[in-house]
């Protein structure tokens, strides 16, 4: 329980076809965040807006070690994750740009991204706040028998609310089918993880419940991979939850408000040279699997499929004024939710 998983997989371990959708994934979504920066810096995004620039290979990672009728719920820096869920970026963007065409019809915005049809729970604003709740809908899939495994993610800050204790004692004692991901980047905000408390090894958390939790290396597709699947077997197996600290880093700051100045250039710098993207662009140019002319195109297709969303999102409509009452306050009955 308290030994870091430091396995890491190699090409001769992933298929080439797996490579190139993580290639794929990880630069729409490092292109979607690039030009959402650029549209809030144009005032066509308003309000918060925390960007996943660096984070992608978690996001890509985890996704392709689950099925797609698998749970997934996160925090607010929550736009990369329905894209690895199967959400068409331009609904995200149209929920960036509060347009009624958007996948919470223009009311949630940057941090309150959903998706059902993906089974993509949320983008939550409140810190720690989607802890408790990956837990229940762990529990609503173990009590119904649906062999499903719910991935909830969190920020290494939401660590230190008491939410997350609590969730992890029920899940262990209920042994829920989910695994606990701290997208540990190091810095809650602005504050850094060695401020904040004497445990800075973030999975050790798991040990007050003998909850089985590694460290990972969130930099890298192969490492996140491999550790989600076999937290999903062990969870199918009936065997409860895992609590994994995937290391990553954000490039950008906290928010589009955050001028990151409590780090230096050569942290960032440091960390940028073992980019996720890069990784695996290098795999798949050292196995000949890939292109110049290849590579290329999929640079175009992917701009155009961003430039595609913009469009999309710019043309849409604002919600009606008589949307403003509507979802405020809902009754539905459970399956019609979850099936």
């Amino acid at each position: 329980m308290d030994k870091v998983a430091e396995k890491k997989k190699t090409a001769d371990t992933f298929s080439k076809e797996q490579y190139l959708k993580w290639y794929e994934i990880m630069l729409l979504m490092r292109r979607f965040e690039e030009r959402a920066q650029q549209a809030y810096i144009q005032q066509q995004i308003r309000g918060f807006c925390h960007l996943y620039i660096g984070q992608e290979a978690v996001a890509a990672g985890a996704v392709s070690a689950i099925r797609p009728d698998d749970n997934m719920i996160t925090a607010y820096r929550d736009h990369a994750h329905p894209i690895a869920k199967g959400t068409d970026p331009k609904y995200i963007m149209a929920e960036l740009f509060a347009k009624a065409t958007g996948c919470s019809k223009g009311k949630g915005g940057s941090m309150h991204m959903f998706d059902v049809k993906n089974r993509f729970f949320g983008g939550h604003g409140i810190v720690g706040g989607q802890v408790p709740l990956g837990a229940g809908l762990a529990f609503a899939d173990k009590y119904n028998n649906k062999d499903r495994v719910t991935l909830c993610s969190m920020g290494d800050g939401a660590v230190r609310q008491g939410a997350f204790h609590e969730a992890l004692n029920m899940a262990m004692t209920w042994k829920l089918p989910v695994i606990f991901i701290i997208e540990n980047n190091h810095y809650a905000m602005g504050t850094s993880v060695e401020r904040t408390s004497n445990v800075t090894e973030l999975y050790k958390l798991g040990s007050a419940f003998d909850m089985p939790s590694f460290a990972v290396d969130g930099m890298r597709c192969e490492a996140v991979h491999e550790a989600i699947a076999s937290a999903a077997e062990r969870a199918r197996k009936g065997n409860g939850p895992t609590l994994l600290e995937i290391k990553t880093y954000r490039y950008r700051g906290h928010s589009m408000s955050d001028p990151a100045t409590y780090r230096t250039k050569e942290e960032v710098e440091e960390y940028k040279a073992k980019d996720p993207i890069e990784h695996t662009l290098d795999i798949l140019k050292k196995n000949k699997w890939i292109t110049d002319a290849q590579v290329e195109a999929t640079e175009a297709k992917i701009k155009k499929q961003v430039e595609e969303a913009v469009k999309f999102a710019d043309e849409s409509p604002y919600p009606d004024v008589s949307e403003l009452y509507k979802d405020v306050y809902v009754q539905s009955d459970y399956p019609y939710i979850m099936d």
